[in-house]
């Protein structure tokens, strides 16, 4: 007998129903004495072996399976949104200081087991407090928000950017040596001191101070902000230290 159309019974998970197939019986003889109702199972036991008590608790628990079985799925993916929001900036879809440094460690092990060279650029606001004065916090915001967009939307599908506290952002280049993770932090200033933002129809236009440190031996991630941090504070103009 071939298996038939395939669907529950009200509405239930769990039951099937099989069809006679025309023809296919003894001596090509199809035995019209079966109906579908005589071949529905439950589990794939026959349905007519149960009681209406039993049946109908055996398909409160197919039910409730179900709906368990929906809510694991419902809170897997709650998961995975409250693990993206533990990585992502509260202000900027970008990551956070605290994941940004994990993925930075992560990258120098493999790095420091396989070779290879590694990046990191650091970049930061110069005359923050005059925006905030001037414009007021709102602005201030915005303007990290514009900083931290260019910055995304300017770099490799494998680089990874994230905001390191107030007005200050980290790029990680993997594969990049200092050369180019000098060429690229450069880049980047110009592209932000060409692109003002809107604010209540205002341009305002954002410069930047930036530094780049490479791998050079055993450092931990630590160790390589630090040194981007201080390269970067070495080719702040002296007028902008201190925001």
């Amino acid at each position: 007998m071939k298996i038939g159309e395939t669907r529950t019974v009200g509405g239930r998970a769990g039951v099937v129903r099989l069809r006679p197939a025309s023809g296919a019986a003894q001596g090509g003889k199809v035995d019209k004495s079966r109906h579908v109702e005589d071949t529905t199972t439950v589990l794939g036991i026959p349905e007519s072996a149960f009681t209406p008590e039993v049946r109908d608790a055996v398909f409160s628990l197919l039910e409730e399976v179900a709906t368990l079985r929906q809510e694991l799925e419902q809170g897997k993916q709650r998961i995975s949104q409250l693990e993206k929001l533990a990585d992502q900036d509260s202000l900027v879809p970008i990551a956070n200081r605290r994941s940004f440094v994990r993925e930075l460690s992560r990258i120098l092990s493999f790095t420091q087991r396989y070779g290879g060279a590694i990046s990191v650029l650091y970049f930061d606001i110069n005359d923050m407090k005059s925006i905030n004065d001037t414009h007021g916090h709102a602005a201030g915001d915005a303007a990290i928000v514009h900083v931290a967009n260019l910055l995304a939307s300017s770099i490799r599908e494998s680089d990874i950017v994230g905001r390191l506290g107030g007005d200050e952002f980290g790029i990680i280049m993997a594969n990049a040596p200092e050369s180019e993770a000098i060429q690229k932090s450069e880049q980047l200033g110009r592209t932000i001191s060409a692109t003002p933002f809107d604010w209540k129809g205002q341009k305002i236009t954002v410069a930047i101070s930036s530094g780049a440190y490479a791998l050079q031996g055993g450092e931990d991630a630590s160790a390589m902000l630090d040194n981007a941090d201080q390269a970067m504070y070495a080719q702040k103009p002296a007028a902008h230290r201190g925001g």
